[in-house]
């Protein structure tokens, strides 16, 4: 993410958090501003790492109680499969996370498919059961490396 983009997404989480009552900390904002800088998905420990030389003295229960607030808050989703976070590219409206996740260099694309959240509401309520975080995570291999093997995506 550019400069720009990461200063709009910053300022759009800080309105959103103001409209929800919530409080968007310094410390939330750096977790938030790591995850969207980072090309691929980082775990608690990640954010740990790089945290270090930002924040004094940061603890693990700090960044997981951070990332707590912030999937609370929709502004960032956990990869469960990797036990990694990403920041949400749509963090302005509910919606069902579905995630294209590349096993070979482990990038993860957000989509946003209205037809699969639907799908997934409908499959819940047939079934009696009460849908509480509707994820999607799709394992396979992006376009870029399968080109690079020479097969198609």
């Amino acid at each position: 993410m550019n400069n720009k983009a990461l200063s709009y997404t910053l300022k759009q989480a800080d309105v959103l958090c103001r409209e929800r009552g919530a409080r968007l900390t310094e410390q939330r904002k750096i977790v938030l501003e790591l995850l969207c800088m980072s090309e691929k998905p980082l775990s608690a420990y990640d954010l740990l790492e790089r945290m270090r030389g930002i924040v004094r003295d940061p603890a693990p229960p700090t960044v997981y109680r951070a990332l707590d607030f912030l999937i609370e808050q929709g502004l960032v989703h956990k990869i469960e499969s990797l036990h990694t976070y990403v920041g949400c590219e749509h963090p302005d409206h509910p919606h069902a996370s579905q995630f294209l996740i590349c096993d070979n260099c482990g990038e993860v694309a957000e989509v946003e498919d209205p037809g699969v959240a639907t799908s997934l509401k409908l499959a819940g309520k047939t079934a009696g059961f009460r849908i509480r975080r509707p994820i999607i995570e799709l394992l396979g291999t992006c376009a870029q490396c399968a080109a690079k093997r020479g097969e198609y995506a």
